[in-house]
């Protein structure tokens, strides 16, 4: 919430607000509900930013908004407690509760710190105020976004949207994840050698690449090794099998486990399994080109397994 208010007064539009696996997203100009799953989140609120002049864009409220209102609400129930404590003690100690729930939330979040697989608020905005090009790579983030949640798929975006950053950029984390972009974009357009090359040299080489991504590039990476008839074994451990469960409700994922059934199992039932899964998913995902790309490499997938 807090992200949404300062996005607004700092010039962003609203494109989707997640708690947990519920978002309330807007496509096409109505409001929709759909459910979306990310490893390491507990909500999201991503935002459409305005245009960036002169390399400058607004980016510290939109960041900080939830640090800034978990400690407004810290102040204000530790307030409330100190006025009830020699009376209502439920109340009280029900005011004292979410003071200390607002306290810790501004802290994890503004301590500039990874979590799990993720970077925090704080981390973020101080990533984005050290390099230009950093703010950059956030803004073009932020697009994507937006173009993907009105249901345009990658291939389909500006070519200049999508560039693979200079090996120098990739120890800020903004950047490395443009390099993922980039990657998603090859895979979209079914370069799959290209993707598989470009993963290899990301994923050996010195990086500020989140954990989160450096897993979702070990998927894809295995997707193409299956697809290309390469040893899938080094993609294919025991902690990314893992992940790929901590993950199962994720397209790509599901995709993957697909291909792998298909092709190094030769399950046909398994295979069925994720299908059907995929089918469901389809229902309430926000972003439809994800699925449409990801219908398509299953198809791709198929047609391996078939000799065609």
């Amino acid at each position: 919430a807090g992200h949404l208010l300062f996005g607004l007064l700092s010039g962003y539009r609203f494109c989707s607000f997640r708690i947990g696996q519920w978002m309330l997203a807007r496509q096409n100009g109505a409001l929709r509900f759909c459910r979306f799953f990310l490893a390491g989140t507990a909500g999201q609120c991503l935002m459409d930013p305005p245009d960036m002049r002169e390399g400058k864009l607004p980016y510290v409220l939109y960041n900080l908004g939830g640090v800034i209102l978990n400690a407004a609400s810290a102040l204000l129930f530790f307030w409330m407690y100190h006025l009830c404590a020699s009376g209502a003690a439920l109340f009280a100690f029900f005011c004292l509760a979410l003071g200390l729930m607002g306290a810790a939330g501004a802290l994890l979040n503004g301590i500039p710190m990874r979590i799990q697989l993720i970077d925090n608020d704080g981390r973020n905005a101080c990533s984005l105020g050290k390099d230009p090009a950093a703010l950059r790579a956030f803004w073009l983030q932020l697009r994507i976004n937006a173009a993907k949640t009105s249901g345009q798929r990658l291939r389909d975006m500006p070519v200049a949207w999508f560039r693979f950053p200079a090996e120098a950029e990739l120890q800020n984390p903004m950047i490395a994840a443009e390099a993922v972009g980039f990657i998603d974009c090859q895979m979209d357009l079914h370069k799959f050698a290209q993707a598989a090359r470009t993963i290899d040299w990301l994923l050996h080489a010195k990086t500020g690449l989140l954990g989160l991504h450096r897993n979702l590039l070990l998927c894809d990476r295995l997707y193409c090794a299956l697809l290309l008839g390469e040893d899938a074994a080094p993609y294919d451990t025991p902690a990314m099998a893992q992940f790929r469960k901590q993950m199962a409700p994720y397209p790509s994922v599901i995709r993957t486990e697909y291909a792998r059934a298909l092709l190094a199992e030769r399950d046909e039932a398994k295979a069925a399994a994720f299908q059907a899964r995929f089918d469901k998913l389809t229902e309430r995902y926000p972003y439809q080109g994800d699925l449409e790309s990801d219908r398509e490499c299953m198809e791709l997938a198929r047609r391996v397994a078939q000799g065609c």
